[in-house]
């Protein structure tokens, strides 16, 4: 008889994760530019997030397969990443105090959910088709907090009590994953094959490459999204509605997948992710004076994020087996979210009064465009 899957405390852990992340993207810039930070000091803090990305993964990913203990490393990265951040209570105003709080705080936690996503498809064994019904409730935490924070923010909570809210969120997170049962090891015994001779195989180099431009072309949606909305008159209210109207969509999107697979396979998912990535950057920088415009480019959010990391993970988790599955999902998590987070909040950042938001979400299409023709030769093939 098989193990019996622990759905209800990992799907909590997703819950927990992207809970947090729902207050850091949407509202994090909004609370920098309140206590007096300017773009380009707001791209910069915001590019510390994926920047540590590039390394951190790495590095916990490394510890976990050397140790075999991944779920140990995951609830020590969770409760470092929340001492970190009880930091910014010392001095949350000034510019270098936030700035090491904040590499501190993201060095650890960006290693929780790579290494979850190893532990929870190791759970998983052969249902791995399974996956997107877990991690849809890391969209449904984010959802919740987007809009709950968005309504809260007009009404009664002040926007300078956000630290305080995302300590709490860190706090849950970490309770959260002392709970999870550590997976049984399922990995073939046998002769597996060197971490450099995966990375030689010209799948894996496109894959990468192609993962990292759609965080590239993220990078002025995360980091500038909210403020472009705020410039335009939009309210906290409307904004939390908008960023909960795109999570909504691709919850929709991972409920459904397992049912998607048998008639797209994972080239096809990722391609045309791709293809609509170019369409959403082009509507949001350009229809920012058209609700129904930035609606539907809401709606592609499950094509741009939802169906390009569902498949992504699926492609990483076939290519790095036994003794390097942590380490893919973290050198994924490095290269996509850490190099291409980075770099896309940095050139957003930069680029933002010199080029204007149109032109800037104008370039993160053309990134996207690139990632396709990088992508079709071999991806997923």
């Amino acid at each position: 008889m098989s193990p019996r899957v622990p759905k209800g405390r990992l799907s909590g852990f997703y819950f927990a994760y992207f809970s947090i992340l729902g207050v850091l993207i949407p509202y994090w810039p909004l609370f920098l530019k309140q206590i007096g930070h300017d773009p380009a000091q707001i791209g910069a803090i915001m590019a510390i997030i994926p920047a540590t990305k590039m390394l951190s993964p790495v590095f916990w990913g490394w510890l976990a397969d050397r140790t075999g203990k991944a779920l140990r490393v995951i609830r020590w990265a969770a409760f470092l990443s929340l001492l970190a951040f009880c930091g910014l209570f010392l001095d949350r105003n000034a510019l270098t105090p936030l700035i090491i709080v904040m590499l501190a705080f993201s060095f650890s936690w960006n290693a929780t959910l790579p290494l979850f996503d190893a532990v929870t498809l190791d759970h998983l064994a052969k249902k791995s088709a399974l996956y997107t019904g877990i991690r849809l409730w890391g969209s449904v935490g984010f959802l919740v907090t987007v809009w709950i924070m968005g309504e809260v923010l007009d009404d009664w909570l002040p926007l300078r009590r956000l630290p305080e809210v995302i300590a709490g969120l860190l706090a849950l997170q970490w309770l959260l994953g002392l709970a999870v049962p550590s997976p049984r090891m399922t990995h073939p015994v046998g002769e597996n094959p060197s971490m450099f001779g995966i990375l030689k195989r010209g799948e894996v180099i496109g894959f990468l490459l192609a993962a990292m431009l759609i965080q590239v072309a993220h990078g002025p949606y995360y980091a500038f999204y909210s403020v472009y909305l705020d410039e335009h008159g939009f309210s906290d209210r409307a904004i939390g509605q908008l960023w909960a109207l795109g999570v909504l969509a691709e919850i929709v999107l991972f409920q459904y997948l397992p049912r998607i697979y048998h008639v797209l396979n994972l080239r096809r998912l990722f391609l045309a992710s791709l293809c609509l990535g170019i369409v959403r950057w082009l509507l949001i920088g350009w229809g920012i004076e058209s609700v129904s415009l930035l609606i539907l480019a809401q709606l592609l959010h499950a094509a741009t994020f939802g169906c390009s990391h569902a498949a992504a993970v699926h492609i990483v988790h076939r290519n790095f087996q036994g003794p390097h599955h942590a380490k893919g999902q973290s050198l994924y998590s490095a290269i996509c979210y850490g190099l291409g987070g980075a770099l896309g909040s940095l050139y957003s950042g930069e680029l933002w009064v010199a080029w204007g938001p149109a032109w800037v979400f104008t370039a993160a299409a053309g990134c996207s465009l690139i990632a396709l023709v990088i992508a079709w030769p071999k991806v997923g093939r």
